[in-house]
């Protein structure tokens, strides 16, 4: 073989070589964010309604935001509603990717992360709400804002709540035995606990509600605090800038004037 045929079996091969390198690079699959996969992010909720944040069939306030979070990011977040206790389960065994809305509780960080990290970012909570205090008709147990008086008994609390956790703080005794707020209700009413600490939205369901001529609702909250949507350890470890962008949009999101007016008409209907 020639010198000439030496180079153009050498300029065939190195096409060849080329065209190998450029076909295995189109055909191998690079990584993808979650978001660029298309695949749903996986978010559960308390099977309960807590009016008018959300309710069990996917309506109110935190679906509204979390709709709009979905459009700006071009996300699809498909919902799951159950148990509370279970919820937080499946957050720490990364089977789904978030749960809302979860107020702050230092343990909880061993569930699922936090927006902001080490000192968690209130900005990016998706709303505000506050534990009441309900006690029978006619009761003499008062709330000032730090101790209670005449309390003949236990404070009730729904299973898993945080509010447990200030309760136990103030040296009382306690009772968590309830699922739903309307069950509590009425074990307060058949004098099985001696008050009820019951979300804000809850209490006023209550107050507006079938019990409310058997219940009185005191003036004081026990704690007011933000609730998030925090997202499993296993998303934000393997995706943290998609994180990042899903908390920053539920802030933005909730300052936008389109929320704003959802939520001053669910206000205005409450």
């Amino acid at each position: 073989m020639n010198g000439q045929s030496l180079k153009r079996v050498a300029a065939g091969a190195g096409l060849a070589l080329s065209l190998a390198v450029m076909l295995t690079l189109t055909l191998t699959p690079t990584p993808a964010s979650a978001a660029e996969r298309r695949e749903p992010l996986r978010l559960c909720f308390e099977q309960t309604n807590v009016l008018p944040w959300r309710t069990e069939s996917g309506a109110g306030l935190n679906f509204a935001l979390l709709k709009m979070v979905e459009q700006k990011l071009d996300l699809r977040f498909e919902f799951q509603s159950i148990p509370w206790k279970r919820c937080l389960a499946q957050l720490k065994a990364n089977a789904v990717e978030g749960a809302f809305a979860v107020s702050y509780k230092p343990d909880r960080r061993a569930l699922g992360e936090y927006p902001g990290g080490q000192v968690v970012d209130a900005s990016k909570r998706m709303h505000i709400d506050s534990y009441m205090v309900l006690r029978r008709r006619g009761s003499k147990v008062e709330w000032d804002g730090k101790s209670f008086r005449n309390l003949d008994g236990t404070v009730g609390f729904q299973l898993g709540y945080s509010v447990g956790d200030v309760l136990r703080g103030l040296n009382v005794e306690v009772d968590e035995g309830s699922q739903r707020a309307d069950e509590l209700a009425r074990k307060l009413i058949a004098g099985r606990v001696a008050a009820a600490a019951v979300g804000g939205s809850d209490a006023y369901s209550l107050m507006h509600g079938p019990l409310a001529g058997e219940l009185e609702q005191l003036p004081i909250p026990i704690i007011e605090k933000p609730y998030f949507l925090i997202l499993s350890h296993g998303l934000v470890a393997a995706d943290p800038q998609l994180a990042d962008r899903i908390w920053r949009a539920v802030e933005e999101a909730r300052n936008s004037v389109a929320y704003r007016k959802l939520e001053a008409a669910e206000g205005a209907r409450h």
